[in-house]
């Protein structure tokens, strides 16, 4: 996606930087193209309205179309308003001093929850933090082994119940045997499906509210595009989304 708009833009920018003289005329053509850029790259319809009515009222002012350079003008504000839409992110994951920090996983099956628990749980280890692996996802017996698999991989502590129906007793348990074991960290691998359902939303939110995680991340495939918007949208009614 960000490949098709890097050059989408750029095509763009380089439309109006040919035009003799920049009027209201060629940059409102320029503007076009930055947003047929953004559609044809997959940004959600409603982000790139917004981030249009954005640039193109500062774009159209005096001091861009009287300005010496007006293209490069264009660019900064197009970088600017960018900037402003993708961040500032903070990155970091607040940690507890009191007691464990709950990070809780979610998104729809095959999004890569499980391989994102692993590499958050080896990004804590760099960081000196200790974690701990919790295998709350009961609907796809795979997603338990491979938990425990890159627990090995990664030398962390994971916690299942074999047998077990209700993940919101498995997370409660995982907690309490993370916090036995010192661990600051416990990171809750929790189930997907296919689509987003009302049975998957009610057994997220039970565990939201009976677990009361610190922090709710969703994981979506980068290929997704913007139907990430809609399934982040889905999820937020229910759990509202840390990240």
């Amino acid at each position: 996606m960000f490949e098709s708009l890097s050059d989408g833009l750029q095509s763009a920018f380089k439309s109006i930087r040919g035009k003799g003289k920049l009027t209201e005329a060629n940059m409102r053509d320029g503007l076009q193209m930055v947003e047929t850029a953004m559609l044809e790259a997959d940004v959600s319809y409603s982000v790139v309205q917004d981030f249009m009515s954005h640039v193109t009222e500062r774009a159209l002012g005096s001091e861009v179309l009287l300005a010496l350079k007006p293209h490069a003008e264009l660019v900064r504000i197009v970088y600017e308003q960018l900037t402003e839409l993708l961040g500032p992110v903070d990155s970091s994951i607040p940690l507890r001093k009191d007691k464990v920090t709950i990070l809780m996983m979610c998104g729809l099956q095959g999004s890569g929850k499980t391989t994102t628990c692993g590499k958050l749980a080896q990004l804590l280890k760099e960081q000196k933090v200790q974690p701990f692996l919790v295998a709350a996802d009961l609907q796809r017996p795979a997603a338990i082994e491979q938990l425990h698999t890159l627990g090995r991989q990664l030398d962390v502590p994971v916690y299942s119940q074999l047998g077990q129906t209700d993940p919101v007793q498995v997370c409660r348990d995982g907690v309490a045997q993370a916090t036995a074991a010192g661990a600051q960290v416990v990171i809750l691998d929790t189930a997907g499906r296919l689509a987003i359902d009302e049975e998957l939303m009610k057994q997220l939110g039970d565990i939201d509210k009976k677990i009361g995680p610190d922090q709710v991340y969703l994981v979506v495939d980068g290929m997704t595009g913007q139907d990430a918007v809609n399934s982040a949208s889905a999820f937020n009614k229910t759990l509202e989304l840390d990240g």
